[in-house]
C-alpha cells in the first residue's frame, strides 16, 4: 500500500454521456478526488449539456480526444471506429504525460480494451480495466459478412483485455460470463474481481424537498399526469434491447386482469428515457414505443419523456410509488440502485444484476419478462402501504451495500495496491 500518498489518475472513456457506464466513470472520479488523488477524464465525446453535473465542478478535468474520427461509417463499423477513438484517446492520455514531465501512476480504461495496449507502450502506468460486460457478446452476427467484419476485432477484445495489469467487473453475474466468454484468459487464471457500482444516498432532507417540490420541477405535463396518480417509473435509454416495450404491456395487462386491485384504476406509467438524437435507434425506438401505447389505446396511462437533468430526475422518484425495470440479463443496472436509494421500490427482470441488488419481497420484486408476470406484481405496488414499506426498506439496502462511501475506500484500496504493485 503507498500509505496517504496521493496518486495521479487517468479515465479512458468513450463517450462522457448519461447512460450507466458514465455514471460509474464519475463517480469512481469524484471518490478518488475525495481521496487526495488528481485525476483527469479523457473521452471522445462531451457535452457540456448533456452531462452528469460533477463534471462541471471542476473537480476533475474533463479533455476531449479522438473526437474528430468518426464514430461510424455509413452508419456502421461502429465498434471498430470505437477502438480507434479509444486508442486516439490513449495517445493524448500519453503525449499529455510525457508534455507534463509526469506520469500517471494508474490509468483507468472503461469499456473499450483496444486502449490498453497503447498505453501500455506509450506510458509506463498502471492499467486497470473495467469490464461492464464482453462487447462480442453485445454485436449482433447476423450475417457472413457481419462475423468476418467481428473475428478480429473480438480476437483483439481478448487479448487487450488480458493486457490489463487488474481487471474488474460490475456485478457477480458478469464475472460468471466473463470466464465462460474469454475462455484463454480463463485458463490463463485471470479471473476478474467484482467492484459494484454505487449510487449517491440522498438525505431525508433531500427526499423531503424533491417530495415538496416535484411538480414545480417537472414540466407542467408531466406534473399534471403525474398528480394523484399511482405512477410506476421507467428510466432507462431508448434502446430495443432494454425492452421498455414490456412496461408498456405489462400496463395494459394490469388495467385488464386486475382492475378491481386497489390502486391499479389510478395507475399510470412514465418512461424517462435517455435520448441522443445522434443516434438513430433511439429516434426510431421512441417513434415504435408511440405506436405501440397507441395501439394498445393507453394515451391517457402512458406518458414519453425525451431525456431529463438531475433534478428531473429526483423529482419523477419522488413523485413515483414504483420504478419498473425492464432489460433482461443486464449486467448490472444503476438504475434499481437509484430508485432504491430514494426510497422507491423496483420491480425488475429475474436475471442478470437485478438479481445481486434487488431482493424479492423486501425490497422490490424480481419477475419473468413477461406482461403477466409484470402486470400481477405492478398490481402489488399500487398498493400504497405496501410499496411505502418497500421502499423504506430498500433505502436501507442501498445505504448499508451500495453506498458511495464503501465504493469508494474500495477503489481507493484498489488503486493503491496497483500503483505499488510489480509489473506483469
Amino acid at each position: 500500500m503507498a500509505g496517504d500518498k496521493s496518486l495521479y489518475v487517468a479515465f479512458c472513456h468513450p463517450d462522457l454521456g448519461l447512460g450507466g457506464a458514465e455514471r460509474l466513470v464519475v463517480d469512481a472520479a469524484c471518490e478518488l478526488c475525495n481521496h487526495g488523488h488528481e485525476v483527469d477524464v479523457y473521452t471522445a465525446y462531451y457535452d457540456r449539456n448533456r452531462c452528469f453535473k460533477e463534471t462541471l465542478t471542476g473537480q476533475f478535468s474533463v479533455t476531449v480526444a479522438g473526437g474528430w474520427f468518426p464514430r461510424a461509417i455509413a452508419n456502421r463499423a461502429h465498434a471498430f471506429c470505437a477502438y480507434v477513438r479509444c486508442m486516439l484517446i490513449a495517445v493524448r492520455i500519453a503525449i499529455t504525460a510525457l508534455r507534463r514531465g509526469r506520469a500517471y501512476d494508474v490509468i483507468f480504461v472503461d469499456q473499450v480494451s483496444a486502449a490498453i495496449p497503447v498505453l501500455l507502450l506509450l506510458t509506463r502506468s498502471k492499467v486497470l480495466f473495467y469490464c461492464h460486460f464482453p462487447d462480442l457478446l453485445l454485436a449482433q452476427k447476423r450475417s457472413g459478412i457481419r462475423r468476418l467484419y467481428r473475428a478480429p476485432l473480438d480476437a483483439v477484445e481478448e487479448t487487450t483485455t488480458g493486457q490489463a495489469h487488474q481487471i474488474l467487473v460490475n456485478s457477480k453475474y458478469t464475472q460468471g460470463i466473463f470466464r465462460k466468454t474469454f475462455r484463454r484468459l480463463n485458463g490463463q487464471g485471470k479471473v476478474p474481481e467484482v467492484f459494484y457500482p454505487a449510487v449517491p444516498i440522498p438525505t431525508e432532507e433531500e427526499l423531503i424537498e424533491a417530495q415538496r417540490s416535484w411538480q414545480s420541477v417537472l414540466s407542467s405535463d408531466t406534473a399534471a399526469f403525474m398528480r394523484g396518480k399511482r405512477a410506476f417509473l421507467s428510466i432507462n435509454r431508448f434502446e430495443r434491447k432494454k425492452n421498455l416495450g414490456l412496461a408498456v404491456r405489462a400496463v395494459k395487462a394490469m388495467l385488464t386482469d386486475h382492475s378491481s386491485d386497489p390502486g391499479v384504476s389510478e395507475s399510470v406509467l412514465v418512461i424517462a428515457g435517455g435520448y441522443d438524437k445522434r443516434l438513430a435507434e433511439n429516434r426510431e425506438h421512441y417513434e415504435e414505443l408511440v405506436d405501440l401505447i397507441a395501439e394498445l389505446g393507453l394515451q391517457s396511462k402512458v406518458i414519453l419523456i425525451r431525456s431529463f437533468t438531475d433534478a428531473e430526475r429526483s423529482a419523477l422518484l419522488a413523485a413515483a410509488a414504483a420504478v419498473v425495470y425492464t432489460p433482461t440479463n443486464e449486467h448490472f443496472g444503476i438504475v434499481p440502485l437509484e430508485a432504491m436509494a430514494a426510497g422507491r421500490p423496483v420491480l425488475a427482470c429475474n436475471s442478470g444484476g437485478p438479481t445481486e441488488s434487488v431482493l424479492h419481497g423486501r425490497t422490490g420484486f424480481l419477475a419473468e419478462p413477461e406482461a403477466a408476470a409484470f402486470a400481477s406484481d405492478m398490481a402489488q405496488l399500487a398498493v400504497a402501504k405496501r410499496s411505502k414499506h418497500m421502499g423504506k426498506l430498500a433505502r436501507e439496502h442501498v445505504r448499508q451495500t451500495f453506498s458511495r462511501e464503501a465504493f469508494g475506500s474500495r477503489l481507493d484500496s484498489i488503486v493503491r495496491k496497483l500503483a505499488t504493485s510489480k509489473s506483469m
